[in-house]
């Protein structure tokens, strides 16, 4: 029988200790409904594989390597294999990208299949898993956030060398 530790512990048959995963899912909210959905998605120990960010006179501009095109092309793809998602804005990073998602009906496919499918995707067209594991994903709530994770994804190149994932890799 296992028992809960305080700290988010589980205690194993074996007397082992696993980390317990808290859900990513926001609670009472009806996934199958239209949606709005800001997500995040990193490469493995955030290697900068899509391209660099170079400065410009005011601002930073990402420049997509190979790789970085080859991920765009599936992200633009998302609009035409799937009717009920549309990619509102997005942004290639070195390291992640950004991307609103907008989710017409949900009930034919999640949010999570999708970013899944774009993931295994862009992997096998490279030839090797490039992913962190799972993603991060936020449900926007109204105009006001819409707009500000609109203008974080167009400010992002230029803020990169503060950006939490920044990397030199």
């Amino acid at each position: 029988m296992t028992r809960p530790f305080p700290e988010g512990k589980v205690r194993c048959r074996m007397d082992c200790e696993k980390t317990v995963r808290k859900s990513p899912r926001l609670k009472g909210y009806d996934y199958s409904s239209k949606q709005f959905n800001f997500i995040t998605v990193c490469t493995n120990k955030h290697r900068c594989i899509f391209g660099s960010v170079v400065s410009t006179q005011d601002n930073g501009e990402m420049r997509l390597n190979d790789d970085g095109a080859l991920l765009e092309r599936h992200i633009n793809a998302l609009d035409k294999r799937y009717d009920s998602v549309r990619v509102d804005k997005y942004i290639i990073m070195p390291n992640h990208f950004h991307i609103i998602l907008a989710v017409e009906s949900a009930h034919r496919v999640s949010v999570s299949q999708i970013i899944g499918l774009l993931k295994s995707g862009v992997s096998k067209e490279m030839g090797r898993s490039v992913w962190q594991r799972s993603f991060h994903d936020h449900i926007i709530r109204g105009e006001s956030d819409y707009q500000k994770i609109w203008k974080y994804i167009d400010t992002n190149p230029a803020k990169w060398a503060m950006d939490k994932y920044y990397s030199i890799d």
